[in-house]
């Protein structure tokens, strides 16, 4: 048995049976499930078809993977205003027999990125303390609103699906057009990504019937079927191969060749697919750099370092902001959930150093606070102490 299935197992007899639904063909949840709604292209774009563009799977991994790296840590704050680090169940989200830390923040991301929602079913002891958050997949969960509560069916692994209310499931939605679920990015940008996968697939097929062809062979005379393949195989042997590269095919007919190439410019594929990785990068908030796409900006030095910093700000903050707020409801009074950006936009290590420098000598920070920050264990007390003495006017 799944650990899936060991979470929503039904409970000991007496139980209520699971709730049994009709599903109306409207539902946003039916069109993912056959394919995903069509766009204006004529293609269905659902989460898997969108991860085969490069950039959209670039976009979701670099996202999902830069908020995963950062720490996440429940924090207190002190009467004098100062925050210190304290222990929760936040330091293994998912518990002990779950995924990793990282894992499991990789996963809301992604949940958010394609889908809009994200799930956790709450995972308690035998004093009902809270011990972990479990994933839920966002396609199995659907939600409706009674009586001002949020209930939740889930599709369990047997194909039933089973009622929840809100004090069961965790429920972080992306960006909402009705307060109760988010939208998913992936059907807002449907017409856009299904104008780019229409395009991968139009260069595909180009491509595969046929016309890489080098040059187009004209004969003065009418030949027939054979002779047309005969004149065929024999230029193919000749000119054909690395033997015969820079020789010269002698062929007994009168015979053209025009040379033929197809120019992609030209055919436009180049600039259509430089155009779907801008609006990619537009629709989830991404410099361009960091898609490869560097002809008209800086990569490099001090542009590059401070378009990481507007990356961190406007693009990584508001979804950690989001995901900090609704993790924070389920601490203790007095305690918050923190991700730690120092790691990510920390400046190179000549400056941060040259800038601790300053704060210590500026009396803001003391010499073992600056190098915790750096990592470092604290000096012994008598050097400590010399040492702050030195720098005090």
């Amino acid at each position: 048995m799944s650990l899936f299935s060991r979470l929503f197992r039904a409970p000991d007899p007496p139980y209520e049976p699971p709730e049994t639904r009709n599903w109306s063909i409207s539902d946003p949840q039916i069109v993912t499930l056959f394919g995903g709604a069509p766009s204006l292209a004529g293609v269905s774009v659902n989460d898997r078809s969108a991860l085969g563009l490069s950039a959209v799977y670039r976009c979701v991994s670099l996202i999902s993977g830069s908020i995963a790296s950062l720490p996440l840590r429940t924090v207190v704050t002190n009467p004098d205003g100062t925050t210190q680090r304290a222990t929760s169940w936040l330091d293994d989200p998912a518990g002990p027999d779950g995924v990793t830390g990282f894992e499991w923040v990789e996963f809301l991301m992604v949940s958010l990125l394609l889908h809009g929602n994200a799930y956790f079913f709450q995972q308690r002891g035998g004093a009902l303390q809270l011990l972990g958050l479990q994933p839920i997949p966002p396609q199995c969960v659907g939600v409706e609103v009674k009586n001002g509560r949020k209930l939740y069916r889930v599709q369990l692994d047997n194909g039933q699906t089973q009622q929840f209310s809100d004090r069961e499931i965790v429920h972080i939605p992306g960006i909402s057009l009705d307060g109760c679920t988010g939208v998913s990015p992936i059907q807002i940008a449907k017409n856009s990504l299904g104008q780019a996968i229409a395009t991968e697939r139009s260069a595909t097929r180009l491509f595969q019937n046929g016309l890489l062809a080098s040059a187009i062979v004209t004969p003065e005379d009418t030949l027939t079927e054979d002779e047309a393949t005969a004149v065929k195989e024999a230029l193919d042997r000749k000119s054909g191969g690395e033997t015969n590269a820079g020789g010269i095919s002698v062929i007994n007919r009168k015979l053209k060749v025009t040379p033929w190439s197809i120019d992609p410019e030209a055919a436009q594929f180049l600039e259509s697919r430089a155009f779907a990785v801008d609006e990619v990068s537009r629709w989830f908030g991404i410099p361009p750099h960091l898609l490869g796409q560097t002809e008209k900006q800086t990569s490099f030095g001090a542009g590059l370092s401070e378009q990481n910093r507007g990356y961190a700000k406007y693009t990584l903050e508001p979804w950690t902001r989001r995901i900090e707020a609704r993790l924070t409801r389920l601490l203790p009074e007095g305690r918050k959930a923190e991700f730690d950006f120092r790691s990510l936009v920390s400046p190179d290590p000549e400056t941060e150093i040259n800038l601790l420098i300053k704060q210590t000598d500026a009396g803001l920070l003391t010499k073992a606070e600056a190098r915790a920050i750096l990592n470092r264990p604290p000096l012994p007390e008598p050097q400590e102490q010399e040492q702050n003495n030195e720098t005090q006017p």
